[in-house]
């Protein structure tokens, strides 16, 4: 029997995943969650970021003649639209228009090839879920912000900052990118030099500390904070056996993930100043990573640290970017994009809190 033991297969951390997610999410997602299951298990959907730091011409041409189409600037259009047909309050201006993202269009799988280096060496875009643009989108980053990405590394979002244009003033180091991981800044730095130039990069300070000690080293002192927290990757948890978070070795690990996310989200709400704004993102479904964590945050910073949080209302997103992702209509707080087979981006869990 022992020797039977010793053999028998070891359940893959993708089924427990599954099965966690079965449980979990059709009681949340309830008629959705087929649906959502079918996309999480097939191939993800990817958008191309345009790198503004090196000549477009020529690549925008290109992926126009593939079908692929610039999903921000026809949302940014759409808004505009919006606004002439009713007296809403203008959406434009929570939307930088200067980030480009390339998306074949719904029910299209074609996959994009690999960037290639122009003159100067630089690639001319970056392949990543377009869902994880919407969370830098909503930071809605200006010229002259102070800006702290707490979880910068591999560093899609980090170079996404980049690309609103706001760094470009002189050599003032505008964005803090941190990352508690080593080996995850060094594929951050691989990435600052891949599509960066020199004189921007130096606009960046990369560190390599501890996200959740962020309150005590800079506080009060970013007009924008960007949270992308560690989680359940929900998509990487049913596809990938490897470096799973659902391993029977890192059944600890998972259960603490809520509480690391909450002391982070503390972290930057505490590194920010008054009337800065912070956003908070995760690649999961859960509730429990999501709004919990949202509202624990809100509760502790006003009873706590007597710091009055509002979450912004983000629902404009839901409308202008309705053509190129699915949305979670029964979203409490924030917004979630939900995977689907014709528009698989996400899970891309995102909420906005400006300190008042």
């Amino acid at each position: 029997h022992r020797a039977w033991a010793a053999t028998a297969p070891r359940i893959p951390s993708t089924r427990l995943a599954l099965h966690h997610f079965d449980t979990n999410y059709s009681l949340q997602l309830k008629e959705l969650w087929p649906s959502v299951r079918a996309g999480l298990l097939c191939e993800q959907k990817y958008g191309a970021l345009l790198n503004n730091f090196s000549p477009l011409d020529y690549v925008t041409q290109e992926l126009e003649l593939l079908n692929a189409t610039d999903f921000v600037s026809e949302a940014l259009t759409q808004a505009e639209t919006m606004i002439q047909a009713e007296t809403s309050p203008p959406h434009r201006a929570s939307i930088s228009s200067n980030i480009k993202c390339y998306t074949f269009p719904r029910g299209d799988i074609t996959r994009f090839r690999p960037a290639r280096p122009d003159i100067l060496g630089l690639l001319n875009y970056y392949l990543m879920d377009a869902a994880s643009l919407l969370p830098v989108l909503a930071l809605n980053v200006r010229p002259g912000d102070f800006v702290l990405d707490l979880c910068a590394a591999p560093g899609g979002k980090t170079l996404a900052l980049l690309q609103t244009g706001a760094f470009i003033s002189g050599c003032k180091r505008y964005l803090a990118a941190n990352d508690i991981s080593i080996s995850r800044t060094k594929r951050l730095h691989q990435i600052l030099r891949n599509y960066v130039p020199t004189e921007i990069r130096e606009a960046v300070s990369v560190t390599s500390c501890d996200g959740r000690d962020w309150g005590q080293l800079g506080g009060g002192t970013f007009h924008k904070v960007l949270v992308d927290v560690p989680c359940t990757t929900d998509r990487h948890s049913v596809m990938e056996e490897d470096n799973n978070i659902f391993h029977k070795r890192r059944t600890k690990e998972r259960q603490m993930l809520p509480m690391l996310q909450l002391q982070l989200l503390m972290a930057g709400i505490l590194a920010t100043k008054p009337g800065g704004e912070v956003v908070y993102s995760t690649c999961s479904l859960s509730p429990l990573q999501n709004e919990h964590v949202i509202e624990r945050a809100v509760e502790i910073a006003e009873t706590q640290f007597n710091i009055s949080m509002h979450v912004e209302d983000l629902s404009h997103f839901r409308t202008v970017f309705q053509d190129t992702f699915s949305f979670f209509s029964d979203c409490r707080l924030g917004e979630l994009v939900l995977p689907h087979l014709t528009a698989n981006f996400g899970p891309m869990y995102f909420c906005k809190l400006r300190r008042v």
